[in-house]
């Protein structure tokens, strides 16, 4: 039996303690410095996933997992910094984490966590367990995606090309779920 974590495993250790802000809350513009936050991020991760990306066939195999941990946490530090420059990290905890990181990639598991409601996202307190269940649908997601990317392994530039494409489109939408969950105003749901 292995004592390498799972990939849920990693998901709830990554999304358990945001990261500290690098950046300092702003009246002037939040919305510009995020947009240019986001921007940043996204050509980082890219540059990493694609660096990573290029050793061929097996070699490249071994790859995938760094690749995948980089790219992440570039994104949760862009999370990190989006609430921070809207005076918000003090409600950046695990629940709004991994909503903005797996969001995109995993709605469903993530449809108990947090809704839109007109203008405002109500955030309903997630439970351990629930946060676990979330992070297992999210590893299977994500353990489809490393599947696909072992394949662009395969065909170095252009695979390298296509993975750093990928992780510029998907923290560009990391980025995005975090400007509307901490630019709109938020509720977080107690239930009775």
């Amino acid at each position: 039996m292995s004592d390498e974590p799972t990939l849920s495993e990693r998901v709830l250790a990554l999304v358990a303690l945001p990261p500290e802000p690098q950046v300092q809350p702003t009246d002037d513009a939040p919305r510009r410095a995020a947009d240019r936050a986001i921007e940043h991020a996204a050509t980082k991760a890219a540059l990493a996933a694609g660096s990573l990306a290029l050793p061929p066939g097996p070699l490249g195999w071994l790859t995938i997992a760094p690749e995948m941990l980089a790219v992440w946490h570039i994104q949760r530090q862009l999370v990190a910094d989006i609430a921070a420059l809207y005076g918000r990290s003090a409600e950046l905890g695990p629940t709004q984490m991994m909503w903005c990181l797996f969001r995109h990639t995993a709605a469903q598991a993530l449809r108990d966590v947090a809704v839109r409601v007109g203008e405002r996202v109500v955030v309903r307190p997630a439970a351990q367990a629930l946060l676990q269940r979330a992070a297992q649908a999210v590893g299977v997601q994500l353990g489809q995606r490393a599947a696909s990317r072992a394949l662009s392994r395969w065909v170095p530039l252009a695979g390298a090309a296509g993975v750093g494409a990928y992780a510029w489109w998907d923290t560009r939408q990391v980025g995005r779920a975090a400007l509307a969950l901490f630019a709109a105003e938020q509720v977080i749901d107690n239930p009775v």
